[in-house]
Parts: C-alpha cells; sequence; structure tokens
C-alpha cells in the first residue's frame, strides 16, 4: 500500500533531505573507493571511483537545482523556477558522458600495458559496503517518491539502483580474478560501466531537453485528462488541450465546452468541477480551464490545433444518431 502525498510544506523538506542524503552518502563512497582503487589498482575500482564522483557532482547539481525549482513564482518568473531542474541535468549528461569516455580510453590502454590486480579480499569489501550504504540511500529516496511524487527525485533513485548493479560487476570482476586468475575482465567490465553511463547521459539529456522545450505529456495522461473533465456531468466537449512540464511542476490548459443555453453561473460552476477534479488528481499541476459554448466555431490562431474531443455519451448518442439515419436511408 503507497503512502499518502504529503502536504506541500513536507513535500519540500523530503526533496531537500533527500538530495543532502545523496550527497552525503555519495562523498563517504568516494572516500572509501580511493583507498580501495589505491589498494587494488583495479580498473572496476577506479570505474567506480569515478561513477561515485559523477554521483556527488550530480547530486550537488540536484540539489541546488531542486532547491531553486522549489522556490515560488515570482514578478519576473510567473511560471515558477522549475526548468531549473532541465538545465542541470544537461550539465549532468555532459559530465556522464564525459566520464565514459575517459573510462573507454583508460580500458584501451590497460587491454595494451595490464596491471596486476591486488589486495581482492579489500576491494570485495568496500564493493559491499557501497552496496549497503546505496541500498539504504535507495529506500529513503522511494519513501520519499511515495511522499512528494517527485520526479527529480524518482530519476535520481533510479541512477543509484544503477550504482547497485556497477559494484555487483566489480566484485564479479575481483572474484574472478582471484579465482581464475582473468585480469582481462576488469577492463571489459569497465567499458560495460562507460556504456551505462553513456545510456545514462542520453537519458538524462533527452529528458532535459524535453521540458525545456515543453513537449507534452504522456498520451496516458492526456487521456487520463480527458477522463477526468468528462466524469462531471455538463461538460460536453473539450478541445485545444495543452501540456507542460516544468521541474515539479506541471500546467494544464484546455478549452471546456459546454451548452450554450446554461447560466453563466451554472456554466461556471461546471468549470470548477472539472479544474477541481484534474487538480486533485495532478496535485503539482496550474490548471486553466477556459469555458465556450458547445457547437460554436472558433478562429483558430494555432496551427498546430489539437483534436476536438466529444464526451463519450455525446458521442455514443450521436453514433445512435447516425446508425438510425443510415437505417432509415436502407444503408
Amino acid at each position: 500500500m503507497s503512502d499518502p502525498v504529503a502536504d506541500e510544506k513536507t513535500r519540500h523538506r523530503l526533496m531537500r533531505r533527500a538530495t543532502q542524503a545523496a550527497v552525503l552518502t555519495a562523498g563517504t563512497l568516494i572516500v572509501i573507493k580511493l583507498l580501495a582503487w589505491i589498494a587494488t589498482g583495479s580498473l572496476a575500482m577506479l570505474a567506480s571511483l569515478v561513477d561515485s564522483c559523477l554521483d556527488v557532482a550530480a547530486s550537488l547539481v540536484n540539489m541546488m537545482a531542486v532547491r531553486q525549482a522549489l522556490q515560488p513564482a515570482d514578478a519576473e518568473h510567473r511560471f515558477g523556477h522549475g526548468k531549473a531542474e532541465s538545465v542541470a541535468g544537461l550539465a549532468q549528461a555532459a559530465f556522464i558522458g564525459g566520464s565514459a569516455v575517459f573510462l573507454v580510453l583508460e580500458s584501451a590502454e590497460r587491454f595494451v600495458s595490464p596491471v596486476v590486480v591486488n589486495h581482492e579480499g579489500i576491494g570485495i569489501g568496500v564493493m559491499l559496503v557501497s552496496m549497503t550504504l546505496t541500498a539504504v540511500l535507495v529506500l529513503y529516496q522511494r519513501y520519499v517518491v511515495r511522499q512528494t511524487q517527485s520526479l527529480a527525485i524518482s530519476a535520481d533513485s533510479a541512477h543509484y539502483v544503477g550504482d547497485i548493479l556497477v559494484n555487483a560487476s566489480v566484485i564479479l570482476a575481483l572474484v574472478c580474478h582471484m579465482v581464475f586468475g582473468w585480469n582481462w575482465l576488469d577492463s571489459v567490465f569497465a567499458i560495460a560501466i562507460a556504456i551505462y553511463l553513456a545510456r545514462n547521459a542520453w537519458g538524462i539529456a533527452q529528458e532535459s531537453l524535453n521540458q525545456l522545450m515543453d513537449r507534452e505529456m504522456s498520451e496516458d495522461e492526456r487521456s487520463r485528462i480527458l477522463d477526468l473533465c468528462f466524469s462531471q456531468p455538463g461538460a460536453l466537449a473539450v478541445h485545444d488541450l495543452r501540456t507542460r512540464v516544468s521541474g515539479p511542476h506541471s500546467f494544464i490548459q484546455l478549452h471546456l465546452e459546454v451548452d450554450s443555453t446554461l447560466p453563466l453561473g451554472s456554466a461556471h460552476a461546471i468549470a470548477d468541477r472539472v479544474e477541481t477534479t484534474i487538480q486533485d488528481a495532478f496535485q503539482s499541476a496550474e490548471v486553466i480551464v477556459h469555458l465556450d459554448p458547445f457547437g460554436v466555431e472558433e478562429v483558430e490562431t494555432n496551427p498546430i490545433a489539437r483534436e476536438r474531443v466529444l464526451a463519450p455519451q455525446l458521442r455514443a448518442s450521436l453514433a445512435s444518431l447516425q446508425n438510425g439515419e443510415d437505417s432509415f436511408s436502407g444503408k
């Protein structure tokens, strides 16, 4: 059973604490892995050390970005500061991609000039400690995600889950060296980690660019918004549904069509119910509902206008009427 979503003040506090915990954990692991790499000379250990250095850089950037993104809207930033997370994401992607290239070059050199790995037991012990600390951090981050629904913390948590897998690969490389004497496996795992880092960098860059370019929410989320609209009596059609995400905030706006014969107060009450229903489902969203009389054509100024969607009950009525006309005409 999932935890209830916390109030806004609690969500902000938990998000800040989660970013601080990530920085503290990654910093501790850097010190431990640096000592282990000096002792073992393992390239896979070096790869894991570089990954932890990136974790600190990424978590520091994430911490500052989350702090900025949580600032309320002001006179100069009326839509808030949520895109600070997207800008930080691009910086993280650049750091991670550069480190992946470094590891590939280092691995190639080790293939040509192999280095003997020493004190494998120390390396294995360090990796076990690293996996334990990272697992505790991931559990806390997932708790925070359940409480806050934060996309930033969720992405950071997924990244640290990947780190657990990286640490497991280092252990496997050290064990194989101890048992079989396979020095080459150390470089193979380092290249695999580099590929993993590059894949993460690409995903982070894509998500950051999507938010910076105001990409629409997913089709599933858009369909959910339409279902919420039509769950309210009196909502006959929706057109010009537009959505975007900016860090921890999202923005939803749409044109709601209601019966043109309704009094203004009654029509406004329908719009209020629709707005409240969407707001309850998307708690971090700013929702704007514009009222239109049903069936009145508008002058479309947006060349990429979204499709007009009729309420399910209205579509069924029109389909029934169409079938009746087809039967009457003998079709």
